[in-house]
């Protein structure tokens, strides 16, 4: 029987450790890890792992694109799917710093909590990152009113514009620089993400405790001060004044079942391509399956 190899193609100078434990915990046989991985170096690994195996076998074969810079991350996931044609393809997932993740794990957890999410005002703060970015083209998918804050409206409006063509969602720009403008952009808004950089206090506690609307709160931050003030990281849908919010680590541990599923999806069949949409979708069926999380 043929073994499940795992082809993991990063951007940075080294492979990351943890992406390579995840993927034999998902159920790689054995993982070969490739750093400073680009659109202009990466044919012969492409070509390497579509004219090997023959094709009932090719399920066998997968790649996994991941980096700390989202957009190498999607310049070599698009060049490396360009080298395949007909049968002569292989699975393939993108998940640059966990952004795909990390982001479906956090938009299934509000949209399980969540009667609908249809309509509603969702304001993702720090929404220009990766994860923001990522998770906006979710939320959008959901139906809601998506708002993308950066401390430039220019970046924001630039993100909305990047997502709106890979994904074909419509966002909003705004900015959030200090305690004026991020007020006047969480104005009304129902759904509260932090997507920052670690260690970043993005909205404090008394900005958002006696806010009027807002339902739903979750941060992606585990490092201390975390994107919301007075959270806990481990939080996993407690409320705080009438609102239900989830911490970085109550988000992880769906992240992390989300990422060792969607290793297992790749050797499911020889011709999957995992992003957002799709890696998404397979955290809400993890949640079905287990009757919520």
């Amino acid at each position: 029987m043929s073994k499940n190899l795992l082809f993991h193609l990063d951007t940075d100078p080294m492979p990351s450790v943890f992406d390579t434990v995840v993927a034999y915990d998902g159920g790689a046989d054995h993982v070969q890890g490739y750093g400073g991985v680009n659109p202009d170096n990466v044919t012969p690994l492409i070509e390497g792992t579509i004219f090997t195996r023959p094709p009932k076998e090719k399920k066998h074969t997968a790649i996994f694109v991941s980096g700390s810079n989202m957009v190498a991350g999607e310049e070599l996931f698009k060049a490396a799917q360009k080298n395949f044609f007909g049968d002569f393809r292989v699975s393939i997932m993108l998940d640059s710093n966990g952004s795909n993740t990390t982001a479906a794990a956090m938009v299934a957890l509000l949209e399980h909590a969540s009667d609908n999410l249809k309509a509603k005002r969702a304001v993702v703060l720090a929404g220009t990152g990766p994860v923001g970015q990522r998770a906006g083209v979710m939320l959008a998918q959901e139906g809601c009113d998506v708002v993308l804050t950066s401390r430039s409206k220019e970046r924001a409006d630039q993100a909305c514009a990047d997502m709106g063509a890979s994904f074909g969602v419509e966002m909003t720009g705004a900015e959030a620089s200090d305690p004026e403008t991020t007020a006047a952009a969480l104005e009304g808004a129902q759904i509260v993400l932090a997507c920052g950089a670690a260690g970043v206090e993005l909205l404090p506690y008394e900005m958002w405790k006696d806010n009027p609307t807002i339902q739903m709160m979750s941060d992606a931050n585990a490092t201390p001060p975390l994107g919301f003030g007075g959270i806990d990281m481990m939080d996993k849908g407690k409320l705080y004044h009438g609102k239900l919010v989830f911490g970085a680590i109550g988000v992880g541990t769906l992240k992390l079942a989300l990422h060792k599923r969607c290793i297992e999806q790749l050797f499911t069949a020889h011709d999957q391509v995992l992003d957002a949409p799709e890696i998404y979708a397979l955290c809400k069926e993890i949640i079905a399956d287990k009757g919520g999380w």
